[in-house]
């Protein structure tokens, strides 16, 4: 299809237009008259026209006009051999590209259209280069939910992993603080290094300091060895410090100057340890009250709470509930879940979080006969009284997945009123899954 339409009362002038682009390898065509143009372009749409401002029936401003109203793709260079100021700048002001002066070099005429090329062939590179940057769901391997919650965590993680920052992942217990500092360290360029993982509230002070620091044969009573702390084992890795807020002051102070010094010290040494490692931590606790209480320092506090993640409780975030489900029923001996099971499931409000989800799962799939029926939940679940679940229904049919995928599309395509792109950003999804979703379960696109 040719790249150029010529348009002009004079066919002579078109064709030795014509010619000369033709020297250049520059596909053209002509019509000589506008409404001749226009028929043209409802057949075919060149990247440029050529036009003259003075022509019997339309003008070439008329032309350009309509042009930019229904082609706006399309470039225009006015030409005129009766060119005034008034005449140039109403020509661009109604969206000509350029503007030619009759007579006029043909070599000028080539070097303007090919500046046009060139820049819509770079605008066409940015936009190509902008999408290929545009994210779609993130997803890591060891975590679960497409929620847009879950999407925003996802894109934390990554931006997280892309520097060297200390972050503090804050959420409610059960939430899966662990795993994003899993998928942080996973993500990173320390990936393949050490990842060592410390409870802070599951060991008592003097302990907790041994085992972050390590200690000197003899530094106290029963140490027969010298002990590599946590912090020399993860040595060109990440350390992640679970329950940072049960840690002593005492503690505190000796991890702030590994934070400023990159520097430990054994028990019972004075030998001076350089140690490169990313510190995570994590907590469930307000870290801010305790500051103000004094129970928790405010120099660390800043120097933990760098790149802060909080994780959204479970109740927030319910849409995820059938694929954790799925998730967890595919590892145990279960063949499924009943659909009155999941119904409870989802009204359930779990103050323990993923956590608790899990364990109900793997309770109900020891005791269960194939399909997790309601009887086969733990008390708590079935007694408690049904919660608000969003706007997510259960579906009246069907025992499967994939029937509650299907609602849920279902629901999301009618609270964004009919509007795909919105309900996919509802869901979490790109447009092109849904409509891949869609087609699969056979709803109207």
């Amino acid at each position: 299809m040719p790249k150029i339409l010529i348009v002009d009362n004079e066919e002579k002038f078109c064709k030795v237009i014509k010619a000369a682009l033709d020297l250049e390898d520059l596909q053209a065509d002509y019509r000589t008259s506008g409404e001749a143009a226009l028929e043209y372009l409802s057949g075919a749409q060149p990247e440029v026209v050529i036009t003259d401002l003075r022509m019997d029936g339309m003008s070439g401003l008329d032309l350009l006009e309509k042009i930019g109203a229904a082609y706006p793709a399309i470039e225009v260079i006015m030409m005129t051999a009766y060119a005034t100021q008034k005449t140039a700048v109403e020509a661009l002001h109604k969206g000509a590209n350029d503007y030619l002066i009759k007579p006029f070099e043909m070599d000028e005429l080539v070097l303007r259209i090919r500046r046009i090329f060139e820049q819509k062939a770079l605008l066409a590179e940015n936009r190509r280069l902008k999408d290929s940057g545009r994210e779609g769901p993130i997803s890591f391997p060891n975590m679960i939910g497409k929620s847009s919650a879950m999407q925003k965590i996802y894109r934390l993680i990554k931006k997280g992993s892309e520097n060297e920052a200390t972050v503090l992942v804050r959420g409610e217990s059960g939430t899966g603080k662990e795993l994003v500092a899993q998928a942080i360290h996973g993500s990173s360029s320390r990936t393949g290094k050490p990842f060592v993982t410390v409870n802070c509230a599951a060991l008592p002070e003097n302990l907790l300091e041994s085992e972050l620091f390590g200690y000197e044969k003899g530094a106290f009573t029963g140490a027969t060895q010298r002990r590599l702390g946590k912090f020399e084992q993860a040595h060109g890795g990440s350390i992640f410090l679970d329950e940072i807020g049960d840690m002593s002051l005492s503690t505190q102070a000796k991890l702030l100057r590994v934070l400023q010094n990159k520097e430990i010290y054994r028990l019972g040494g004075n030998e001076r340890i350089v140690v490169d490692v990313r510190i995570i931590s994590a907590t469930h606790q307000h870290l801010e009250e305790m500051v103000e209480a004094g129970s928790f320092r405010n120099d660390l506090y800043y120097r933990l709470n760098v790149f802060p993640i909080h994780l959204p409780p479970l109740r927030e975030r319910k849409e995820d509930i059938p694929e954790l489900v799925h998730h967890f029923v595919a590892s145990s001996d279960a063949a499924g879940v009943e659909r009155r099971a999941l119904a409870q499931l989802m009204d359930y409000h779990w103050p323990g979080n993923v956590r608790e989800l899990q364990n109900a799962i793997e309770r109900a799939a020891i005791i269960c006969e194939g399909l997790i029926r309601t009887g086969d939940l733990p008390a708590t679940i079935r007694q408690a009284a049904p919660q608000n679940s969003g706007d997510f229904e259960i579906p009246e049919e069907g025992l499967q997945l994939d029937d509650f995928e299907k609602e849920l599309i279902l629901q999301a395509i009618r609270k964004a009123g009919g509007n795909k792109t919105r309900a996919a950003e509802l869901l979490g999804i790109t447009r092109r899954r849904l409509y891949s979703m869609m087609e699969r379960f056979g709803l109207e696109t």
